[in-house]
């Protein structure tokens, strides 16, 4: 069941309930991803040093509101209905309106809530928001290949598998998995400007300096056909 209040989104399940951050969800946050840190850190991007300070969430909170505001992006935390206990948090971000209508999923689960099928149910309910409510047409996630519990959920989730990004050289995920309304073509949208954008501003929020050109000038000549 989905259910969405009148000034804020919230999405319940039958074991969670999804809804953004607020302030006051700070320790919660803290404790768990400090508990977690070397289950996630293998798969994300490098933390920085107040990673996990109260001043840097402060700055996700508003970051949050402000990407709601303006429709670029729906940040979700994810907890267990049953005792309220933070399991673990997921974002549709980069959403691209106008004949895209195209968005990017990332997730991440606390290790004391991995496999027990929390974030499936919690993607299930994202991508039928997503499609559904927010009228997104593609619905796209990247993982590390090697992260095989992430690959295999997205595949089970109805992801379709497209190919490798060619941009790992900074740290961006390798393999991209899309899930789409018909259709079944490979996109190499790494030639797209608007994904360049994409990638570059991403980098820029973990202080990264973009230099993709050179990197996809080296890796050109390796990319299979386009089709």
């Amino acid at each position: 069941m989905l259910m969405r209040a009148r000034k804020k989104l919230r999405l319940e399940t039958e074991r969670l309930t999804l809804r953004a951050p607020i302030h006051s969800d700070f320790h919660s946050w803290s404790a768990l991803r400090h508990d977690s840190e070397a289950y996630l850190t293998p798969w994300e991007p490098s933390w920085n040093i107040d990673h996990l300070s109260r001043r840097a969430f402060t700055n996700r909170v508003y970051w949050a509101q402000r990407s709601m505001s303006g429709d670029t992006a729906l940040p979700l935390f994810i907890f267990r209905r049953a005792d309220q206990q933070l399991v673990g948090a997921i974002t549709i971000d980069n959403i691209r309106r106008g004949p895209a209508q195209a968005a990017t999923v990332g997730y991440w689960t606390g290790q004391s809530f991995a496999r027990q099928g929390f974030m499936r149910e919690a993607l299930t309910a994202v991508v039928h928001h997503a499609f559904h409510v927010m009228d997104l047409s593609r619905i796209e996630a990247a993982c590390l290949p090697e992260n095989t519990p992430s690959r295999g959920l997205l595949e089970r989730s109805g992801f379709k598998y497209e190919g490798v990004a060619i941009r790992n050289a900074q740290g961006v995920p390798k393999a991209w998995i899309s899930q789409r309304i018909g259709g079944d073509q490979i996109d190499y949208a790494d030639e797209s400007q608007e994904v360049r954008t994409m990638f570059a501003d991403a980098l820029a929020k973990n202080g990264i300096a973009a230099n993709m050109q050179s990197a996809y000038d080296a890796e050109l000549p390796d990319l299979p056909p386009k089709r």
